[in-house]
């Protein structure tokens, strides 16, 4: 199944994983519209996207989202990589938050449903949906319960969706450690090289990805017409040691 003149909708698609996506796409025909919860970024991922289009929408606002989907019209793929570092990320149990620890699920698990629900509207009976987690779901750390059950809840509603919108593809990507932009804001630059390093070294590629690696799963899952209800790992073999 071939891109070119696809509409695709890529929510998270200004920068990261979802910027390579959006270029992905766009080399293969395809007609982007990224989307991000601010002006800023949406026109800083526009500077690297030649022919896309840009709008604002915050995932946490569902009538944002109905907004931007109105504003898109019938379109054929969906693609949620939208994603933030909100809410106790990792702490131990007997100290944790409950309330504060919703925020972990904000953005990636409820926004992701509100954005499917909203999108279902306009999108083609034969599109896609693919949604995003990450290996914290498979490799969870001491204390990272939480943000484990957050993103092993988002495999298993990628699964239920599937079975729910059949016949509109879900399925759901898994990276691994991705060089891209966050790690600016979460390891100081002196240390950076080095920690980016170790976390290769774990893997039995030894190195982590790179975003325009883990686009191709996301290009492959909205060309993949038979394919539903899957996670693809894109991960350096992390999920086999």
């Amino acid at each position: 199944m071939s891109l070119k003149d696809k509409r695709i909708v890529i929510i998270g698609g200004s920068s990261g994983i979802g910027l390579a996506v959006a270029q992905g796409a766009l080399r293969e025909g395809a007609r982007v519209t990224v989307s991000s919860s601010r002006q800023e970024t949406v026109d800083k991922g526009l500077s690297k996207l030649k022919g896309a289009e840009g709008m604002v929408a915050d995932v946490k606002d569902e009538a944002q989202l109905a907004t931007l989907f109105s504003r898109v019209g019938t379109f054929d793929h969906l693609v949620y990589t939208a994603g933030d570092w909100g809410g106790p990320r990792r702490g131990a149990l007997e100290t944790i938050d409950i309330k504060e620890s919703e925020a972990v699920f904000a953005v990636r698990f409820w926004g992701a449903l509100a954005a499917v629900k909203q999108a279902k509207k306009h999108l083609a009976a034969n599109g896609s949906i693919t949604l995003t987690d990450g290996m914290i779901a498979h490799r969870p750390t001491r204390g990272s319960f939480v943000s484990t059950g957050m993103a092993g809840a988002v495999e298993h509603m990628t699964r239920g969706l599937a079975f729910e919108l059949a016949p509109i593809r879900v399925n759901a990507v898994c990276p691994g450690a991705i060089r891209t932009e966050i790690w600016n804001t979460l390891v100081p630059e002196a240390q950076r090289e080095s920690a980016i390093k170790q976390m290769g070294d774990r893997v039995p590629l030894k190195r982590i990805g790179e975003p325009e690696e883990v686009a191709e799963a996301y290009l492959y899952l909205m060309r993949g017409g038979y394919t539903t209800g899957q996670v693809l790992y894109v991960d350096g073999g992390q999920s086999v040691v």
